[in-house]
């Protein structure tokens, strides 16, 4: 259960760098690029200082092949922000824990027990509340087809990303847990460089030192998943870190930015934490 509540953690420290940046205006792409570089220096560390760390090609290939997604779920989440904004995008993203759970009960045959049942319509309620309590002002203009790809492409790359974590868990032996994070973000940190470079966006110091903040509970979260996946079944594990997310992320932007929380916000705090309860059962 520590390991879930770490990872939780780290992934609220992710959201709340990503809004400080958002608030300072800085380039996200240039975050991205910073983040990844310091999550594959930590990496390495923990490649070379793990005494059991073992390397094989398989997961040299699969994490090298997981980087790319990773920096595609990035890209569809900025370009769904652009397109549809940023409540149906942010939606989208926590309605990814669909994916990981229907694929894990499917190839897994992780059956959820009727606590859990519970749980998963408490974990629906509170992500339709947290819609409308971000929701802002938009046109009334309906949503293209191009909208709707890209809200589709966020809820599958981020959905995707977190079932091949459990792929990795369950296929590679637990010694090359260290080389596995190494190369998604070393490869991750490569692809995003070389867009940038391509580009041509100039490197803004400051929010590149903030993203190598972000890098350092980025790698930890991934760290402390594949932990939490070790002692829990998926079908636990993603919505409990979805919504404890949620909740966290909700309650910190309050006390910084003063974020006041509307009704919609309060049912999501209740609906959250009576998900996870039903969740642990």
């Amino acid at each position: 259960m520590l390991a879930l509540i770490l990872t939780i953690a780290c992934s609220t420290s992710i959201a709340l760098i990503l809004k400080s940046n958002a608030v300072n205006k800085g380039n996200a792409l240039i975050l991205l690029m910073g983040n990844y570089l310091m999550a594959a220096i930590i990496g390495f560390i923990f490649v070379v200082f793990s005494p059991k760390a073992t390397c094989s090609v398989p997961t040299l290939i699969f994490g090298a092949l997981l980087a790319f997604m990773f920096v595609f779920a990035f890209f569809a989440f900025a370009k769904a922000v652009h397109a549809a904004g940023t409540a149906l995008s942010t939606v989208s993203a926590r309605l990814s824990v669909v994916v990981p759970i229907v694929l894990s009960i499917i190839i897994y045959h992780e059956l959820p027990n009727e606590w859990q049942l519970g749980g998963f319509f408490f974990t629906i309620v509170t992500i339709i509340a947290f819609y409308f309590s971000l929701k802002r002002l938009r046109s009334a203009e309906p949503l293209s087809i191009m909208d709707y790809f890209f809200l589709f492409a966020v809820l599958a790359g981020i959905g995707f990303n977190d079932f091949c974590m459990k792929v990795f868990q369950h296929w590679r032996p637990l010694s090359e847990k260290a080389l596995f994070l190494f190369t998604i973000f070393l490869f991750a940190f490569i692809y995003s460089a070389a867009y940038v470079r391509i580009k041509r966006i100039p490197l803004e110091q400051k929010t590149l030192i903030r993203g190598s903040v972000l890098g350092i509970p980025n790698i930890f979260s991934s760290y402390f998943l594949l932990a939490a996946l070790d002692q829990l079944p998926a079908i636990v594990v993603y919505p409990v870190i979805n919504i404890g997310i949620i909740l966290l992320t909700t309650l910190l932007a309050a006390l910084i930015w003063k974020e006041r929380l509307n009704s919609a916000g309060i049912v999501a705090l209740i609906t959250g934490t009576t998900a996870i309860v039903l969740l642990s059962l």
